[in-house]
């Protein structure tokens, strides 16, 4: 059974990016554009979630919707990854209680990398 990661990226290049990287590796993709609800990630059931900082055109940003999803009981134990061009990027990591990051530009083999120090 293929190991299933929400992205929430604005950019829909980068997020192409992001589905080319990781359907080649094998791993089922729910590919977001905005936040979703708690809910709606919960029925995913995603063993990973990426989340860019800076949502344009959305009223939260990645770090509040990282911080809802780590305060819920549904998703608290899922791995939660920042990536984003962000200069105190290891600071909104800490802030939102994500388990890591990764800074934009992002090298693939790093991201692949400490993806799958998370899950394998």
């Amino acid at each position: 059974m293929a190991k299933k990661i929400l992205i929430i990226e604005d950019d829909v290049e980068i997020l192409s990016i992001f589905e080319f990287i990781f359907e080649e590796e094998g791993y089922e993709l729910l590919l977001k554009q905005t936040g979703i609800s708690v809910e709606e990630a919960s029925i995913f059931n995603p063993d990973l979630i990426l989340f860019d900082v800076r949502l344009n055109g959305f009223p939260k940003t990645g770090t509040e919707i990282c911080l809802e999803y780590k305060e819920s009981e549904k998703l608290a134990g899922v791995p939660m990854l920042l990536v984003s061009a962000e200069h105190n990027l290891e600071v909104l990591a800490t802030g939102c209680k994500a388990d890591g990051f990764v800074s934009k530009p992002f090298n693939i083999s790093t991201l692949l990398n400490k993806v799958k120090e998370f899950i394998n």
